[in-house]
């Protein structure tokens, strides 16, 4: 199994940061992983949120091919970890081919990249700021591995 994170831009703050690479770090003791920071748009103004989307779309979009992509968003289907775990364990068997989940910046994602989707995830019906939204991502994708592997879970 082969883990791919993509979002647009490095995540800023120090102490998400370190919680995104302390997460990571778990995973790879599990299974190969690649953190994907795209380009994320500069210079555009908010006033025009459709524009920025599809600007970072396109580096988002670069990434995507020979993958199963998965979308986070508030529209996305909800689980339960165990639900999660086979939900990833599935995949895996069914497609053998990486896992991509995909995470937009402080706008969402484009339109293109949500409809190209292979499954679309949501993390809670509550809105997180993009870059938690990360953390939590890392951490439930963990915690899924260790279910799949049958460890127990590192508290």
């Amino acid at each position: 199994m082969r883990l791919k994170f993509l979002w647009p831009g490095k995540t800023k703050g120090p102490e998400l940061r370190a919680l995104q690479e302390f997460y990571a770090a778990r995973i790879g003791t599990l299974a190969p992983l690649d953190i994907i920071e795209t380009r994320e748009a500069r210079g555009v103004n908010e006033k025009h949120p459709e524009k920025i989307r599809e600007m970072e779309g396109q580096g988002l979009e670069k990434h995507l091919k020979g993958v199963y992509s998965i979308c986070l968003l508030d529209q996305g289907k909800e689980m339960t970890s165990r639900e999660f775990a086979r939900f990833i364990r599935g995949r895996d068997e069914e497609l053998g081919k990486p896992l991509a989940f995909v995470v937009g910046g402080f706008l969402g994602l484009a339109d293109g990249i949500v409809e190209k989707a292979d499954a679309r995830l949501s993390l809670s019906r509550l809105t997180l700021p993009h870059e938690l939204c990360r953390v939590v991502l890392l951490e439930q994708v963990y915690r899924a591995l260790t279910i799949i592997r049958g460890r127990q879970y590192a508290k």
